[in-house]
């Protein structure tokens, strides 16, 4: 019988969620599996580093001295930031496992309420993930809290601030690997010399597309694929490198000196000080270390990385100098001076900016150590990112305009959304209006279930009163169905839905709010109508347990408006409903015959007689008297990505036959 920790290694790979209390062999596998997936791009930056180190006018400076210089910068640059920044400080600040910029983003919006996403509730504080209470709160921590809360112009600012990190990351995604298999490649020139550099170049496009076709075999596979290559490379680089270190110069070690920095700026001033944009090439990928937490495991990363990729690279480093030092005509120039790794430090800049706020608003720790952490980490990255801006005009724009495309896009799509998520709010329906219109207008209740998607998590929106309009008759049983975001990255199944009644209980009209996180797809990997049946069949059932507040009014100016208002049951109470629903088992087809109320038994109906979804086909335009920029945002680049992306309805596997579309125009 095979062992079933080694099973799920070979069927779909270890989760960092099934060895938080696993033993160390799952801590072991992980570690291994990660070797082929986070440490690609820093295992062959020894490909390229001291050659693109020592390019333009600093090759008339292949002394030993300069080489012990840039060996001391290789080395503490490798060790400050990606061993102590990012292995003991960095990987501590994830958020429920996940890593990243955006991980880093989320508990600051979480702790600080810097969050400009719309229905955000405060019921979402209970989630499990949420995570907000404990330590207790400083003055600095409160401080900033008040202070973004009091400049939402702050909140938007950093929101930009994010995404441009976030697309940077994306800039350097596209370069890098790149970098690495045509600096690969390159090296079988040196065996057959008369290889063109037309092939080498078409060699690398092979195997980059053949790299990235492979990707969509899931992250264990591709894991399990590339861990013994990437491991037989950082052996084989360590052991090169002892022998070279033993061979050429063993005491190479000497250059470890922080003295030899200081050496080599003051004896090659501005072209040493360009240079270390080609330093910066030995840390390219230490971000993914974080980024590809959720992955795997703090853990298992800190294990490959401290026991055997630094030792490796160092390794490789050292005798790479060594051997430098006693072949001062084999520093071989490259096409790669072109493109200083300025992705890289701008990305890790932000993540030092981000994990100061951490510092203070979620660990809340003395000011004075945040101040020591982004004085410290971020003059060194500001270094580097000064020495790469001076190549700007020789490659470095290349990531900088990708990155600005990006980030437009995002903020494009953002800035619609939000539009079209006020013009929901502005116009939202009097649903009492409705109904009490509804002889007027012909309204008739016909059998089954509808299931009305929107973007609001409290009122009817427009799209309703435009379809009551158009067509006057809608279902016995109606659901308002909102899908919302929350910011944390994952959503238990168990919190996933949260139904609560709209109107009086003779309308038969609910609301239920559909929870992912932000790593969560978008897709139901459940019968999702069998669910929501069941949770509402179980809430009329028990509903009158939860009936401990009033029915709040949610309806825009009901307070100053003479006709009737809409009510519906507050969120904290349908909460309490959801998680008990979690006790009913969804395929016991003997249910129905113990449900006594006719209000459920008329859901159960409706479910027989068919469910039909109904969405809102709307397109967002820029009203006439707004400015040209708005127009561009919202004319343009909004509506060529809606366009472009894929449906709810595909992303929810909706049936065609089961599908119903209301076309609006908003003006925005």
């Amino acid at each position: 019988m095979n062992n079933p920790s080694q099973e799920s290694v070979e069927t779909e790979g270890i989760s960092p969620k099934k060895v938080k209390n696993g033993s160390y062999r799952s801590v072991l596998m992980l570690a291994y599996q990660s070797l082929g997936v986070v440490y690609g791009d820093l295992s062959t930056s020894p490909l390229y580093v001291y050659k693109t180190t020592f390019s333009g006018k600093l090759s008339l400076h292949e002394n030993d001295e300069e080489i012990y210089g840039v060996l001391s910068f290789i080395f503490w640059t490798f060790t400050l930031i990606a061993l102590f920044k990012y292995v003991f400080i960095v990987m501590s600040a994830d958020d429920n496992g996940e890593g990243g910029t955006f991980a880093l983003y989320s508990l600051l919006c979480r702790h600080a309420r810097l969050c400009i996403l719309p229905n955000q509730e405060p019921i979402d504080d209970q989630l499990s993930a949420y995570d907000i209470k404990g330590i207790s709160e400083t003055r600095s921590s409160a401080a900033l809290k008040s202070f973004f809360r009091l400049h939402p112009s702050f909140r938007r600012g950093f929101l930009l601030f994010v995404l441009f990190g976030t697309c940077m990351a994306i800039g350097d995604g596209v370069l890098t690997p790149a970098i690495s298999v045509l600096s690969a490649v390159s090296g079988v020139k040196h065996k057959i010399t008369g290889l063109h550099d037309n092939y080498i170049v078409l060699i690398s496009c092979v195997l980059l597309v053949g790299l990235f076709s492979l990707q969509h075999r899931g992250t264990h596979k591709v894991a399990f694929m590339f861990a013994p290559i990437i491991t037989a490379w950082l052996v084989c680089i360590s052991v090169i490198g002892m022998y070279n270190i033993i061979k050429w110069n063993p005491s190479i070690y000497h250059a470890l000196s922080p003295v030899y920095m200081l050496k080599f700026l003051r004896s090659t001033g501005v072209e040493g000080w360009i240079s270390l944009g080609g330093v910066v090439l030995s840390i390219t990928g230490v971000e993914a270390m974080f980024a590809d937490l959720g992955h795997f495991s703090s853990l298992s990363i800190k294990i490959a990385f401290t026991l055997f990729v630094y030792p490796s690279l160092i390794l490789a480093y050292l005798g790479e100098a060594a051997f430098l030092s006693k072949h001062h005509e084999d520093i071989q120039r490259s096409f790669y001076r072109a493109i200083p790794g300025l992705a890289v430090t701008f990305v890790m800049f932000v993540s030092t900016c981000l994990m100061t706020l951490v510092i203070i608003i979620v660990w809340k720790l003395r000011l004075i150590n945040a101040i020591a952490f982004l004085m410290f980490f971020g003059s060194i990255e500001l270094l580097y990112i000064s020495a790469s801006i001076i190549k700007v005009h020789e490659g470095g724009w290349i990531p900088l305009v990708l990155s600005t495309i990006f980030m437009c896009s995002m903020y494009a799509w953002y800035y619609g959304t939000m539009k079209k998520h006020e013009y929901d709010d502005e116009n939202k329906v009097s649903m009492n209006r409705i109904l009490s219109s509804g002889p007027s207008l012909g309204i008739v209740r016909v059998p089954g279930i509808g299931l009305i998607y929107t973007n609001l998590v409290a009122g009817v929106p427009a799209v309703f009163g435009h379809f009551v309009t158009t067509l006057p008759a809608f279902h016995q049983v109606l659901v308002f169905v909102c899908i919302k975001y929350v910011q944390v990255p994952h959503i238990n199944e168990e919190d996933r839905l949260l139904v609560t009644r709209v109107g009086p209980k003779e309308c038969s009209m609910f609301r239920c709010i559909v929870r992912y996180g932000y790593r969560d797809l978008l897709q139901e990997n459940y019968n999702f109508e069998n669910r929501l049946v069941f949770s509402l069949v179980h809430y009329v059932e028990t509903e009158d347990q939860f009936w401990k507040k009033p029915m709040t009014e949610v309806s825009r100016g009901c307070e100053n408006s003479k006709e009737p208002c809409e009510y519906e049951l507050p969120l904290e109470q349908a909460f309490r409903s959801s998680n008990k629903y979690q006790a009913m088992d969804t395929a016991d087809d003997d249910r129905g015959k113990s449900i006594h109320n006719e209000e459920a038994m008329e859901i159960l109906r409706g479910k027989e007689s068919g469910i039909t979804y109904i969405f809102g086909h709307c397109s967002v335009k820029a009203k006439k008297s707004s400015s040209i920029f708005k127009k561009l945002a919202i004319d343009i680049i909004y509506a060529f990505l809606n366009q472009n992306c894929r449906e709810q309805e595909v992303l929810l596997n909706v049936p065609h036959t089961s599908l119903l579309e209301v076309g609006m125009v908003y003006y925005v």
